[in-house]
């Protein structure tokens, strides 16, 4: 099988790279590796790794079942619906004022404009809206899978170049320390969004419900290689941002900025200096072209699990769909505005705030979902391995305890 005929493939897969690698991997990723070095590797791996079950339950269920994860939390009984429209509705608005903010960010450096960075969110936001209210999602998934390949290579390129490169060091990072509260908070927020929030599971189900075909074998083998392209991926392109970060920019005595315009600024100069300059236009447009699909990506992701939610939890729709999902559009575009008010131009603090309240959040959704793919409906093939089991409850134990330190140290 060639490239083109496995980009061809790519369905949710791709969807769901588009909104993982955005703010984790451009600003996380980077950071995690400038602050820290390659101490944060293992950190990569750890998280990649034990919340792989957790991701992949939301194919095997729609493969299985030919429905949604929300259908298997209904399953366990309608409070398990409203528990995800609680989480839902407390973290969207900042989930996408943190992304549209990013976004903005580097869409004033690249443009060299006057423009505020308030002018881009706005029309940031509005394209975005436009877009998928006009139903484009199609083009977008074209477009991606050109976006997608330059960022990729350019990215293991400019991680490879790192190595030879000649940065000064000075040598004054601290390195990672467990008992330095400020070191722990940056850990689980980095861990928040690595490689996304896990409720992208469940729009991982949504968007392959609209694509599913009977269940099958065949369509499961197909669902999992589609799944495992898009998230290794994912996992690999995020050993190279913070292999950047700690080659180009850790112990360099450079600290990255709050603001989202000079933060863009700093993460396009490492390139250069790994690259050199004529890599600047590379990586600029695709940089910003990664951000801009991951803004449409969740966007959509959000607005269609909440349609979703809603009509499960009433068993009817009040709204035709499009209304419907246009409604949440707005509500969401205006409610990310409104966040992003609320925290200024502090890109750091809403970054974090942001991903903290995931991580927070993911043992809930975690133990969700194994409750679902336990129930008696998942059979024959569509059951995970018992590797897979068990990696999943080391993953939902670990994440309890993370949550439980973070809550312990932070409120009492």
């Amino acid at each position: 099988m060639n490239s083109s005929s496995i980009l061809q493939k790519l369905g949710p897969g791709l969807l769901y790279a588009g909104a993982a690698i955005g703010v984790s991997h451009l600003v996380q990723s980077t950071r995690a590796g400038a602050s820290f070095g390659f101490s944060m590797l293992i950190v990569v791996v750890l998280a990649n790794f034990l919340k792989y079950p957790f991701f992949q339950y939301g194919p095997r269920y729609t493969a299985a079942t030919g429905k949604s994860l929300l259908h298997g939390y209904k399953k366990l009984g309608t409070w398990a619906v409203w528990l995800f429209l609680f989480l839902t509705v407390g973290t969207m608005f900042i989930i996408q004022g943190a992304i549209t903010m990013v976004t903005a960010g580097l869409a004033k450096y690249v443009s060299h404009t006057d423009w505020g960075i308030w002018i881009w969110m706005i029309l940031i936001t509005v394209v975005a809206m436009t877009f998928l209210g006009i139903g484009k999602l199609r083009l977008l998934d074209k477009l991606m899978k050109v976006i997608m390949v330059v960022l990729a290579l350019t990215t293991v390129a400019a991680a490879v170049a790192s190595f030879f490169g000649d940065v000064p060091k000075t040598g004054n990072s601290a390195p990672f320390d467990f008992s330095n509260s400020s070191h722990l908070f940056f850990l689980i927020a980095f861990i928040g969004w690595m490689p996304a929030p896990i409720d992208i599971s469940v729009w991982y189900s949504v968007w392959s419900q609209e694509k599913s075909v009977p269940s099958s074998p065949q369509n499961l083998k197909h669902s999992l290689f589609d799944f495992s392209i898009g998230y290794w991926g994912t996992a690999f392109l995020a050993l190279c941002f913070v292999i950047l970060g700690a080659q180009m920019l850790f112990n360099t005595g450079t600290e990255l900025s709050s603001s989202a315009v000079v933060f863009s600024g700093q993460i396009i100069e490492a390139y250069a200096n790994a690259l050199g300059n004529w890599a600047i236009p590379i990586i600029s447009i695709a940089a910003f072209t990664t951000m801009f699909s991951t803004t449409i990506s969740v966007m959509d992701g959000l607005s269609k699990v909440m349609v979703s939610t809603l009509e499960i939890i009433f068993e009817q729709n009040k709204l035709a769909p499009k209304t419907n999902y246009r409604f949440w559009l707005i509500l969401l575009g205006s409610g990310a505005m409104l966040v992003i008010w609320q925290f200024g131009s502090n890109m750091k603090s809403l970054v974090d705030f942001a991903t903290t309240l995931s991580f927070l959040t993911a043992p809930i959704l975690a133990y969700l979902n194994v409750r679902v793919m336990e129930s008696k409906e998942i059979t024959g093939e569509y059951i995970p391995s018992k590797f897979t089991k068990m990696v999943s409850y080391i993953g939902l134990v670990t994440l309890v305890i993370f949550s439980l330190i973070f809550i312990g140290i932070r409120f009492l």
